[in-house]
């Protein structure tokens, strides 16, 4: 039976509790039985026993005596709850005896808390402890809203003998005095897997000797702390509990003596489990190097909060693990290796240690390939044999191919005569793939002794890179072939014959000499001997022409050719040449007169001509009729003209001819000199021959005429005939003697004049050209060329006036369709036998012998330039007098004043107003662009009342020596002068600081463009070619030759692309339609077009950056600026370079006036500083956000107050802000050069330009970024502007493209996006990387526009 008793203590009174006696307060004093035990406690009350036990002591207690129970049965005693926010001292006495000494059992006191479960004893005691009452404390630490329960429980020995009591158990109002207690036990959170440590502080006496003990809610008791005395009254006593996952306990602190026990309160272990997340990253970008991943973290499994991102990433064939902390949720992974397949996961971290959870579930991407590092090396010939090569070449890596799937191509070709008469050669090309994992192979079929010229192409999905050509030679194999006798070609003269060949489609070796007999084997000249002795003639290899002369004319020769070399001679080619008849000579020694003379009749000596290559076949008596009428001039001695119409007497008066054939002698009829009266009235083989007219003046010519095989001469290279004609002059006592050709004798190509013949002005020669401004033609013909398919960027509203080209054509060198330029310049370039280095030395020799085999019909009509070299002191007048006195218009001078130190022309223009001579020159207006100026002249004459407007065209750009970079500014300066031409103007004036080289280049480009344009062919060739036959020199470099054909492709592939601004809206519309065929706009194509003409940057034009002590000064090494752009330091810092990453870029109206480069690093944000103040920076625009990537992007300005960076001190005067920009104010100061001052800076942080994007967040706010920086540069002066973003590229790119579109806005009432990109990426080809900026460079202009 259990018997339950409720104790009730009150803690106001000062001492409360319960001692059991009769008189107790029950209301005091409460407590039950327990439910669960084996039997009760009794109330034992002594004093009413009539027979007292010896063994017990007088009073009121509660007892269980074990005598009565079976060993091991318990029996609770269960005090009433208790609540207190504070430390309680229950204070109790107890009794265990056993008369023999036995042990009656165990008394152990439990605390419960919160109704939970009774947990370990917290104090216990067992054993006889001697007939008499034990007193023992318990302090109880609990604190609200928690209440305990105290708990007895009473367990009999297996001895069953002796006593267990309990009394006087007060609840005490003041501390313990024999136990300690312990203060308040927090609450712990850890990570699961960690270590939770919980402290105990107890306070009041306290040992170390005593235990202390940490126990689980469910009973389980840890031990073994780490003691650690605070001081001399406290202890605290540390436990280490390991966290599993999901474990959530309560723990409490308990020390036990014989004196009694201290109980804690119970702590929370709160185990945490570390956050993963659900799902994988999302990929938003590949590229060879990097991955942009979005994080996924929204769902996740564990507990929060995240404090902290990193991803987790490592190849799939890899165990090397890189771990990356994230500041947002989207992320580029850098570095990493093209064509890899790389696994990459999120890790969540949450407070604590061990927060960090299991990486979440993997992305498994793969990078883009790269391009190939670079072209393979090392190719060479390890076998040559006449018709094969063994070559090898370096092993292929991955270091090499930078992509798993890549191709190997062995490209070679060689040249093989076609065997025609054109002289060309066929080029045979052919690309065999190789296996990747080769480096050897064996090229069969070749032909023996020729230049083989093998590249390496190695190529993957991303990009190509081509070796440079290796040329082999094969080696010889046997004789030479026979030399094609098509390719036998000859020019015949009367005693000269020029001949050329070709070298043997099969020389199979090197031609080490040519040989030439030649023999006359038949003659229409009855005098000459024939067959005539056999003559040779070696030549050497390179010699394939020979000029043979003392030839007799009319006679044919047999002419053989072969060639040799080193194995013997080859076949012999075979032709017959027969040269040309010359004109009979007459035996006149000078003038001769005539022997008599009458009223109707005058007698000259005829004496016979001598026929030259065949006899003579008649003579002409040729009457002319001299009057007021006709008013025909004499001819003058070696006139070139004939009279091969046989008029007679009353043909000519019917047809008004002015000639007529008086008479016509048989050769027989004249064997020696005789003498013939003109007008004796007789008719000569059907010719009367008329009395002449006494009142009449008449011009009396004596022709004598060979005919050979009876066909008159009329080609001069047709060999089988030629009419040949003398004539005799007569006029009254004058009979003048003249022998010519009949037809066109060849003459000298080229009608140059000397100007100003009375005067020191030597070194003008007047040009001829296409321009359609001034070139008039014979026949006053314009073709009809539509007016809208302008493509050259001439003015879009001209005419082409020519059908055909101004000059020779030749066969060697035809002209070239617009439409195959690109090809025929990129082969010109690759080609080893015959490029530009070949062409140009051919075009010299050519030059030489222009003026043997020149057309005639190839000289230009008129003149359209003036080429003068550098104007002199001395010859200022002289140049003013030729402008003046040619009504030029245009003037272009194309060197600067001074170059590298040396004058290269005087100033001969004034800026004011200054006379030369006679002649008043006014200084009108001066417009100054980026890369030429333009000045505006009046130009009066003393004694001449109208004014003359000039207007000079200086280009700025061009170097003393060698050629511009490229040629986008060179073009548009060609199409200003154009275009500001008249119509109506005379020749364009052109100039340099000598005349030729930079002026031949300008005069053959507007000459090119001209004709691509209105015939779609280029013949740049026979251009040069005509020009250096007027000029030496005109084209002094091969550098330069090349140059006019990139130029001149580079406006042909690119047009005119400049809109005006009234148009520009409508424009734009139909530049941005797609067409439904080619399912692609104008405006993508030109941006194609763009990127194809953007220059490619070499490893070597980038030298500076990849320095290795520059290397680190670089945020990417993707994006570095040209060594030719660079902006190098002056400021000096100790041993730091002068090398920033930082490019030049001229704006529309200054050059350098923009300074391009990324974000400042940590490493060089001293360096940015020194740019700012080394190049007069007043304005720096800022695109990107403050770390708005995992690159660095620190703040590298002060703000507030002042800092020093190296030698400057920066300091912010003011901040103003908006929701689209931040505007600060800063003062730069160099500590190491006070002496030149201050600058202040103003800086524009853009903050509408969200990361990732390729565009601006807002429009308006970009439009009102440009205008204040706009405002502020103008207010400032000549200062620069630095535009920086992220990479230095892109946004960069775009604002210093916009820039450039609002000056020619503002100036020029034009739009032309094309160029201002173009000209930018002359200086860093990153910039405007994208479609997307290319097209808001258009919205953004289109926005302009409409404001203008």
């Amino acid at each position: 039976m259990l018997f339950l008793i409720f104790l009730f203590i009150s803690v106001s009174s000062p001492a409360a509790g319960c001692t059991f006696d009769e008189d107790t307060d029950p209301g005091l004093c409460e407590y039950r039985q327990g439910q669960e035990d084996d039997f009760d406690w009794q109330l034992i009350r002594t004093y009413n026993w009539p027979h007292p036990t010896p063994d017990l002591l007088r009073g009121s207690f509660m007892m269980v005596n074990s005598s009565q129970h079976y060993g091991g049965q318990r029996a609770q005693l269960l005090l009433l709850p208790l609540s207190e926010n504070d430390t309680h001292c229950i204070q109790f006495s107890y009794f265990l005896y056993s008369r023999d000494g036995h042990s009656p059992g165990d008394l152990q006191v439990f605390i419960r808390v919160n109704n939970g479960p009774k947990g370990s004893a917290v104090w216990n005691i067992s054993g006889a402890q001697g007939r008499q009452w034990h007193q023992v404390e318990l302090a109880v630490s609990t604190f609200w809203p928690s209440e305990y329960q105290v708990i007895f429980e009473a367990t009999v020995s297996e001895e069953r003998q002796g006593y267990i009591a309990l009394d006087d158990i007060m609840l005490l109002n003041y501390p313990c005095y024999k136990v300690a207690h312990f203060s308040r036990l927090g609450d712990v959170e850890v990570n699961a897997g960690q270590n939770a440590s919980f402290q105990c502080v107890a306070t009041g006496k306290t040992s170390e000797s005593e235990p202390f003990l940490l126990e689980r809610r469910n009973g389980i008791v840890l031990g073994s702390p780490l003691l650690s005395r605070l001081s001399h009254k406290r202890l605290m006593a540390t436990f280490q509990v390991e966290a599993e996952r999901g474990e959530q306990d309560l723990y409490r602190c308990v020390t036990l003596s014989q004196r009694g026990a201290a109980v804690s309160n119970f702590g929370e272990l709160i185990v945490r489990v570390p956050p993963t997340p659900i799902a994988p990253p999302q990929l938003l970008r590949a590229g060879p190097t990097y991955l942009i991943i979005q994080l996924n973290t929204n769902s996740i499994v564990g507990d929060g909060p995240v404090i902290r991102r990193e991803i987790q990433y490592r190849a799939s064939q890899s165990t090397w693990l890189e771990t990356h902390g994230v500041g947002s949720l989207t992320y580029k992974v850098w570095h990493l290796e093209p064509d890899t397949e790389y696994h990459i996961s999120v890790l969540l971290t949450r407070p604590g240690d061990g927060g960090t959870g299991a990486p979440g579930p993997p992305l498994i991407s793969r990078t883009k390939c790269a391009e190939p590092m670079r072209a393979l090396r090392g190719l060479t010939a390890t076998e040559i044999q006449p018709r094969q090569l063994s070559l090898q070449w370096e092993p292929l890596g991955y270091n090499l191919t930078r992509c798993h799937t890549y191709t190997l191509s062995l490209c070679y070709r060689y040249s093989m005569p076609t065997g025609g008469s054109g002289g060309n050669n066929a080029t045979v090309r052919e690309c065999l793939s190789v296996e990747g994992n080769t480096s050897h192979f064996t090229l069969r079929d070749l032909p023996p002794f020729r230049s083989v010229h093998v590249r390496l192409a190695l190529s993957n999905p991303e990009g190509k890179k081509e070796s440079r050509e290796v040329t082999f030679q094969t080696e010889e194999d046997s004789n030479p072939g026979g030399i094609a006798s098509e390719s036998l070609t000859f020019t015949p003269l009367d005693d000269m014959i020029f001949l050329k060949w070709e070298e043997p489609v099969e020389p199979n070796g090197l031609i080490t000499q040519y040989e030439i007999s030649y023999q006359s084997i038949e003659s229409s000249d009855p005098g000459i001997n024939v067959p005539g002795p056999r003559r040779t003639v070696s030549k050497l290899r390179n010699e394939t022409y020979h000029m043979f002369s003392g030839l007799h004319p009319g006679t044919t020769y047999l002419v053989s050719v072969r060639a040799r070399t080193t194995k013997g001679f080859g076949q012999t080619a075979l032709t017959e040449i027969t040269t040309n008849i010359s004109a009979p000579v007459f035996d006149y020694e000078d003038i001769p007169s005539p022997l008599s003379e009458s009223e109707s009749t005058i007698t000259v000596l005829l004496r016979p001509a001598l026929g030259r290559g065949a006899p003579v076949s008649a003579y002409q008596v040729v009457v002319v009729e001299e009057d007021g009428s006709r008013q025909k001039k004499r001819r003058e001695l070696g006139s070139s003209d004939c009279f091969p119409t046989p008029n007679s007497h009353s043909e000519a008066q019917a047809k008004r001819a002015p000639h007529y054939y008086t008479a016509e002698l048989a050769p027989s009829s004249l064997p020696e000199a005789t003498p013939f009266t003109v007008g004796d009235n007789h008719t000569y083989n059907g010719y009367w021959n008329s009395p002449l007219d006494p009142t009449k003046n008449y011009l009396i010519y004596f022709q004598a005429t060979s005919n050979f095989r009876g066909v008159r001469a009329k080609d001069f290279f047709d060999q089988h005939n030629s009419t040949i004609k003398t004539h005799l002059f007569l006029h009254q006592k004058l009979f003048q003697i003249v022998s010519t050709a009949n037809g066109n004798l060849p003459s000298m190509l080229g009608r140059d004049r000397d100007l100003f013949r009375d005067s020191t002005f030597r070194k003008m020669t007047l040009l001829t050209s296409r321009s359609p401004h001034t070139l008039v033609f014979p026949d006053d013909q314009r073709s009809s060329v539509n007016e809208s398919s302008s493509l050259l960027g001439g003015s879009p509203h001209r005419h082409c006036r020519r059908k055909s080209s101004p000059y020779h054509t030749g066969q060697l060198h035809p002209a070239v369709r617009v439409a195959d330029l690109l090809q025929h310049i990129n082969q010109m370039k690759t080609a080893e036998g015959y490029g530009f280095k070949q062409e140009y030395e051919v075009r010299k020799i050519w030059v030489k012998m222009h003026s043997l085999l020149a057309d005639p019909s190839s000289d230009y009509v008129n003149a359209n330039y003036i080429d003068v070299s550098q104007a002199l002191q001395d010859m200022i007048y002289d140049f003013w007098r030729m402008v003046w006195q040619e009504n030029c218009f245009s003037i272009v001078m194309l060197t600067k004043l001074v170059e590298v130190g040396r004058m290269k022309c005087c100033k001969y223009w004034p800026d004011d107003t200054e006379m030369y001579g006679d002649i008043k020159i006014t200084l009108l207006k001066t417009e100054t662009l980026a890369e030429y100026t333009v000045r505006t002249f009046a130009m009066e004459r003393r004694g001449y009342p109208a004014k003359h407007e000039v207007c000079q065209f200086h280009f700025t750009s061009w170097p003393e020596h060698g050629v511009p970079y490229h040629a986008t500014g060179l073009l548009a300066f060609l199409r200003r002068v154009k275009a500001s031409t008249p119509p109506d103007a005379g020749p364009v004036v052109v100039h340099c600081s000598m005349g030729a080289g930079r002026t031949g280049c300008y005069i053959v480009l507007d000459v090119m463009l001209d004709m691509a344009e209105c015939e779609g062919v280029v013949d740049i060739y026979n251009c040069v070619k005509t020009l250096c036959s007027r000029r030496i020199n005109m084209i002094q470099t091969e550098e330069q030759y090349v140059f006019i054909h990139d130029a001149i492709l580079e406006a042909c592939l690119c047009g005119e692309t400049a809109i005006p601004v009234s148009e520009f809206s409508l424009t734009y519309k139909e530049l941005l339609k797609v067409d439904s065929q080619s399912n692609t706009s104008q405006l993508r194509e030109e941006f194609q077009t763009l990127n194809s003409v953007t220059p490619h940057l070499d490893v070597e034009e980038c030298s500076i950056s990849l320095m290795p002590r520059n290397r680190e000064k670089n945020r990417s090494m993707d994006v570095l600026p040209p060594d030719r752009s660079l902006a190098f330091l002056v400021t000096t810092e100790g041993e730091s370079s002068n090398y920033i990453n930082a490019a030049l870029a001229d704006s529309f109206l200054q050059p350098a006036a923009i300074v391009v480069t990324p974000h400042p690093l940590p490493g060089t944000t001293t360096d940015f500083w020194r740019l700012v103040y080394d190049y007069g920076c007043t304005s720096i625009v800022m695109l990107n956000q403050l770390n708005q990537s995992n690159s660095p992007c620190l703040q590298y300005w002060p703000e507030p107050g002042l800092q020093q960076f190296g030698p400057m001190t920066v300091e912010l005067l003011s901040r103003t802000a908006d929701d689209d920009v931040i505007i600060r104010l800063f003062r730069v100061q160099n500590i190491t050069r006070l002496q030149e001052g201050q600058l202040v800076v103003r800086h524009f942080q853009f903050l509408r330009w969200s990361p990732y994007r390729d565009i601006p967040d807002s429009k308006k706010a970009f439009l009102s970024l440009l205008a204040q920086v706009h405002n502020w540069q103008r207010e400032c002066g000549e200062g620069r502007t630095v535009v920086h973003c992220l990479n230095g590229g892109g946004r960069s790119g775009t604002f210093s493209a916009c820039t450039m579109l609002l000056e020619m806005i503002r100036h020029h009432s034009i739009v032309d996006v094309f160029f201002a990109a173009k000209t930018l990426r002359n200086s860093k080809p990153n910039m405007v990387e994208t479609m997307y900026l290319f097209l808001s460079l258009s919205l953004i202009s289109t926005d302009n526009s409409r404001e203008m």
